[in-house]
């Protein structure tokens, strides 16, 4: 295999600072959420007030980052019911979802927030329970200073062409598939 080339010269872009941006986390590979609280970690370091509303992932779920990012001051808003295939009542789970979209509004519209992170949001607006229009309206509308970072599979269309960045983290390889249990410290 021939060695790549050395890139000797940066890309010759002017570029230009804007308020805030949207960036979208989706595919079907590991590391959406990771990444979001990666950024959310390094605006908090900056000084930025960080909201992270969990969308899926329920209290009974003791994520790591969630630890760390509130020792930073990051506020952290566990709202998710669970798995869906774990839920004993859809109706509920549904209407949770919809709270935690209601409480993201507020967050998104309070302009308080430097970053706002939607995690795994694409699942119930993708299940028809909290409208895409509506999002992205909300999004679209944001106070000028907030960021807001979306987190998923299958990321709508309309998301995307709003965001201003989409990454596509695409599975190669999962240890899932070979029958792997999540590891706590790797996978949460």
């Amino acid at each position: 295999m021939k060695p790549k080339e050395i890139p000797t010269k940066g890309p010759a872009l002017a570029t230009k600072k804007a308020p805030s941006i949207v960036m979208v986390n989706t595919g079907d590979g590991k590391g959406k959420s990771t990444a979001a609280f990666g950024t959310a970690m390094r605006a908090a370091a900056r000084g930025w007030k960080v909201c992270v509303i969990q969308f899926v992932k329920s209290g009974k779920w003791k994520v790591g980052e969630e630890t760390s990012a509130t020792r930073l001051g990051i506020e952290w808003l566990t709202i998710g019911d669970g798995f869906t295939w774990d839920s004993k009542n859809m109706d509920r789970t549904e209407a949770v979802a919809r709270h935690a979209w209601t409480v993201s509004k507020e967050k998104i519209q309070s302009g308080d927030y430097g970053l706002v992170v939607l995690d795994e949001i694409t699942y119930p607006m993708n299940w028809g329970w909290i409208p895409t229009s509506e999002v992205v309206d909300v999004i679209k509308k944001r106070p000028r200073s907030v960021n807001v970072i979306a987190t998923g599979r299958d990321a709508p269309a309309e998301l995307i062409e709003l965001a201003d960045t989409v990454t596509e983290m695409r599975k190669v390889k999962h240890a899932f598939d070979r029958g792997v249990r999540a590891i706590r410290g790797i996978d949460f």
